[in-house]
């Protein structure tokens, strides 16, 4: 049970059988953060070190809350209207009524797993005892998410600067008994939800209203967790390009280390050699090493180039992103030790911004490299492969539109693709003249990311449907085990019939990892550095 200042104690659901992931404001990752998503429950809980930092902090801000000196965000008005001075005995009615003007958002509300990422992180980096906010709100925090109260936050309302101030509004709103909130599996007011785990309303203290919703929290919520999604979707392309290699007799030469040693990129090295462990020892792929072709299509020839450009984005946006949540991103920020209150712009998503549209443009690359795959299967000159994948072409159209579905799926991509960092509307009376425009790139990642599922189920099948005419000719070591996990959901197609079913099929185990488990229980990880066996 935890004790809170207003008298009253609630219990924090600690089991042996949850996860614990301690927080410290300083080292969060994204190992934490797939552990977060995958756990069936998962438990935050802020280290002791962490608590006394945000203690001292609380006692510093009510020194400065209780003294004649205007403090942006403490005793003033917000954005345009920081001038404003605020009486003492209005200063609780000042963080409430923030909290309810920026609750202005509009759309669908997020995914269960976006808010409590969002409040998660916004208790790490409330963790590091700049923010002024008591222990209340932490501990507040920490049972939501711990109880699996979900506050209702519409998708849309983010300019990405000066926080993510609409979504984290509405993430706040409950706290105070206030806004909407799922749980136990129902909609369900913020004060409905308070009392179902035996909370009365959080009382704001000066500058706790501000602390919640200044914050690059719900952006950066999109970006772990799209990139631990991104993670398994570049291993899961290339399971299933590995099928379209056999399939298409295309040489595995390509991916030989000597010419990848030549180009100094980490992600396009490691790409080859996974793909040197997915052909491994293919009956398929030595059947034609003789053959007269001398290279195949760019999508064949140019995949660890195309692949490792992926990688490496993927790379540094990890970097970007891990810095991010644990950084301190409200504003202004009270320095103890210096006995100074200091306003800046940490709110400012311009790298979550630029990180999040550069992932998007870097997922949206495999989904087209795929695509062009996908079309050169289902129309080739090989004597192996009838058109479109299917026996007696013409009476039966086989794979045909599959294809067409892919290139609705890239094209779809190629408008989310645009970097929405580079514009900026003027907000707060053009006072806040500057913006970033982030959440607009975490939502069009989430697209994309989607579509290029989709587009990795449709080569699933297709390189499937065409390593069977192969038959009795087994693939590679890893590309052979991907064709056994496909057959396993669905069957040759032996003449024409409904598909959606199929991509549903691969769609999941290509989402749920599953695939990817598979066949690197045979292959090792697919983009480890390593030498591979």
């Amino acid at each position: 049970m935890i004790s809170s200042a207003d008298g009253f104690t609630y219990p924090t659901n600690e089991t042996e059988a949850m996860t614990r992931i301690e927080l410290d404001g300083t080292s969060l990752s994204l190992a934490d953060i797939e552990t977060f998503l995958s756990a069936g429950d998962v438990e935050i809980k802020a280290t002791d070190e962490a608590r006394r930092a945000v203690k001292e902090s609380a006692k510093f801000c009510e020194s400065i809350a209780s003294g004649d000196d205007a403090h942006y965000g403490i005793n003033t008005g917000f954005g345009l209207l920081a001038n404003k001075r605020i009486p003492k005995d209005s200063l609780a009615d000042l963080q409430r009524n923030l909290l309810r003007s920026h609750a202005t958002g509009m759309g669908p509300d997020l995914p269960e797993d976006i808010v409590r990422l969002m409040m998660t992180l916004r208790v790490n980096s409330l963790l590091r005892g700049y923010s002024g906010v008591s222990l209340d709100v932490i501990e507040y925090l920490q049972a939501f998410v711990n109880r699996r109260v979900t506050p209702a936050v519409p998708c849309y309302g983010s300019v990405g600067a000066s926080g993510d101030l609409a979504p984290l509004a509405h993430m706040a709103l409950p706290l105070i008994g206030e806004g909407r909130a799922y749980w136990e599996g129902s909609r369900v007011c913020g004060g409905d939800a308070l009392l179902g785990v035996g909370l009365a309303p959080l009382k704001l203290k000066p500058k706790e209203g501000l602390a919640l919703i200044n914050g690059t929290q719900m952006m950066s919520a999109f970006a772990v967790r799209e990139l631990v999604r991104t993670k398994t979707l570049i291993k899961a392309s290339m399971i299933a390009s590995s099928m379209s290699v056999e399939a298409y007799e295309a040489t595995d030469r390509v991916f030989d280390e000597r010419i990848h040693k030549l180009k100094n990129h980490p992600g396009q090295q490691r790409v080859a050699a996974g793909y040197r462990r997915l052909l491994q020892d293919s009956k398929i792929v030595e059947s034609h090493r003789d053959c007269s072709k001398v290279q195949d299509p760019y999508s064949f020839r140019c995949i660890p180039q195309v692949l490792g450009a992926v990688v490496d984005t993927v790379f540094w946006v990890e970097e970007w992103a891990t810095r991010e949540i644990n950084s301190v991103t409200d504003n202004p920020l009270l320095f103890e030790d210096d006995g100074e209150v200091l306003s800046g712009g940490n709110f400012h998503g311009e790298h979550m911004a630029m990180a999040l549209d550069a992932l998007g443009i870097a997922v949206a690359e495999l989904g087209s490299i795929a695509e062009r795959r996908i079309d050169k299967l289902l129309d080739n000159n090989s004597d192996k492969l009838p058109q479109f994948l299917i026996g007696d072409p013409g009476l039966n159209s086989g794979l045909m539109v599959t294809q067409y579905l892919a290139a609705a799926l890239v094209s779809e991509n190629k408008v989310h693709a645009h970097p929405a960092v580079v514009d900026s509307i003027p907000t707060s009376a053009s006072f806040e003249d500057h913006v970033s425009m982030g959440s607009i790139s975490a939502l069009k990642l989430v697209k994309i990311v989607d579509n290029v599922t989709r587009i990795t189920a449709i080569e699933l099948l297709a390189g499937a449907q065409a390593m069977d005419y192969f038959a009795p000719l087994a693939g590679g070591r890893g590309s052979q085990a991907a064709f056994e996990a496909v057959r396993e959901q669905v069957s040759f197609l032996e003449r024409d019939a409904e598909l959606t079913d199929d991509l549903r099929k691969l769609r999941s185990i290509v989402e749920d990892g599953s695939l990817v488990r598979r066949v690197e229980s045979v292959t090792g990880d697919l983009l480890s550095a390593g030498k591979e066996s």
